[in-house]
């Protein structure tokens, strides 16, 4: 029965791509497929949710996938499972955005920042479910197509541009913590740290780009985030060398050194809202669930994402406070506060492993560059979203394919030249956090679900879903407006 599920719904092609019309062979197929599969759904919530164009899902086929249990996918690590996938998802947010964390916590004291990383926590998990259920609701993998399908194509142009900042900026950031850890062990000047960024850039980062399938980067994700892992224990071990910083006193620890203005606390809620943003790849990642994309598992993947990212952020914040200190002493990165120990095997150990981590977040940020990339192509090129089998084809690879490869290219080529010309990593994760992760987290997706709900027969604004997903969209525009402000603000000033 596999073959007839995979037939009516659709298994979404490698890069986001939306549905294109049947032709009458599909929907034929697509009526076999149904008529052979009376199953129940499994998911309630997806059930509840039809009139709102969300579709059913099997019960059998949704109990094999929270098993992981058909015969293609015995594996338990396997592309598509519900912990490579969460995995994936975590590493997408679990990047530069932990090495400044301790830094922000120096500014506003221990109970705002970690106040605001269980609000984050709470925000990105829903965020996520709101992702998943409008990429399911659609049959769409990848922000521009779910935009144009709900709204307008000037609206998936909108958040394609948006997006590809987001992803720009964060690579960048990847790249300027390779060129901190590159400057700390070797000692290099700014030329030495522009050649060498390049260098990775070229060398490692390119080739990485090109892989069809988030999901190709599952094993890698796992090592990176254990080599961040190491990057806690190290700096636990620091604590434990040197005992607490002589300017940690209760005050200080708690509520900050003091002095504080409305923007300092607005710069540590935007590096919160980039440390959790992994929103960009959720329509891809949902739609690369084996055997078929699931609302109940995508949530499942949600909450492991988001316990792992607010275990990791929140030991961070503890420890590099305790050791490091405030004002002065805490520099523009942990890489930047492990220096005067560069010598130790530990820390020399637990820098490479960053640079590691960093490079392996940096591809998670190239695909929805090449979703949009594709999704711009295909509309210039009057073509519909999965038909790539009948392109043309240049060396045995469809012309849509090349396209997407010099995308993946170029992208990493502009996120080389910004990382080049900046090389301060807070300055850049604020206004990224502010700008484009609070857009692409918390205004968008609301309005997915409220205009699915509004293809429904028995819709109200009344609703609590609808009344919540309002409310989000409130807090992501004031993140969007005041925190943009806020980011710019502080960069003129430095």
């Amino acid at each position: 029965l596999k073959p007839l599920r995979l037939a009516a719904f659709g298994r979404p092609p490698p890069f986001g791509a939306s549905h294109a019309p049947p032709s009458p062979a599909q929907e034929k197929t697509s009526a076999m497929a149904t008529a052979a599969v009376p199953a129940p759904a499994c998911d309630p919530e997806l059930n509840s949710s039809v009139e709102s164009g969300t579709p059913e899902v099997s019960e059998q086929a949704c109990c094999k996938s929270d098993k992981g249990g058909d015969s293609a996918g015995i594996a338990r690590f396997r592309r598509g499972g519900t912990l490579p996938t969460a995995v994936c998802l975590s590493k997408a947010a679990i990047g530069a955005g932990v090495l400044s964390m301790s830094v922000h916590c120096a500014e506003v004291g221990l109970v705002y920042q970690l106040v605001a990383l269980v609000i984050g926590a709470a925000l990105t998990l829903w965020s996520i479910r709101l992702i998943a259920k409008a990429s399911i609701g659609t049959g769409c993998w990848s922000y521009e197509d779910i935009c144009d399908d709900l709204f307008h194509p000037s609206l998936s142009l909108l958040t394609g541009i948006i997006n590809v900042c987001n992803c720009l900026g964060s690579g960048a950031g990847y790249l300027i913590v390779c060129g901190q850890v590159f400057t700390v062990l070797s000692g290099a000047g700014e030329t030495g740290r522009r050649l060498f960024v390049v260098a990775v850039g070229v060398l490692v980062c390119a080739p990485l780009a090109v892989a069809r399938h988030v999901g190709f980067m599952r094993h890698l994700a796992a090592g990176s985030i254990a080599a961040l892992l190491l990057l806690v224990f190290t700096v636990v071990w620091c604590l434990a060398e040197d005992g607490v910083d002589e300017t940690i006193t209760p005050q200080t620890a708690w509520l900050g050194p003091g002095g504080a203005t409305v923007f300092t606390y607005m710069n540590s809620i935007n590096n919160v809202v980039f440390a959790y943003n992994n929103q960009f790849n959720v329509p891809q990642l949902t739609g690369e669930l084996t055997p078929q994309p699931s609302l109940r598992r995508m949530s499942n993947v949600g909450y492991i994402t988001t316990a792992m990212c607010f275990l990791l952020y929140g030991g961070v914040s503890v420890f590099g406070l305790l050791a490091f200190g405030v004002g002065d002493n805490q520099l523009d990165s942990l890489v930047l506060d492990l220096t005067p120990r560069r010598n130790s095997p530990l820390v020399l150990l637990t820098l490479l492993a960053v640079m590691f981590s960093v490079l392996t977040c940096f591809q998670f940020h190239i695909y929805p560059i090449r979703q949009f990339a594709g999704y711009t192509i295909r509309k210039a090129r009057g073509r519909s979203a999965d038909d790539e089998e009948t392109d043309v084809k240049y060396a045995g690879r469809s012309l849509t394919r090349w396209l997407d490869i010099a995308a993946a290219l170029a992208s990493v080529v502009v996120i080389i030249l910004v990382a080049v010309v900046i090389s301060s990593l807070k300055t850049i994760l604020d206004f990224i956090g502010a700008f484009a992760s609070a857009y692409i987290s918390y205004v968008v997706p609301p309005l997915w679900v409220i205009q699915l709900r509004r293809k429904g027969k028995a819709f109200t604004w009344m609703n609590a879903e609808v009344l919540f997903c309002l409310a989000l969209f409130g807090l992501g525009s004031f993140f969007f407006v005041f925190g943009t402000y806020s980011a710019v603000l502080d960069a003129a000033g430095r």
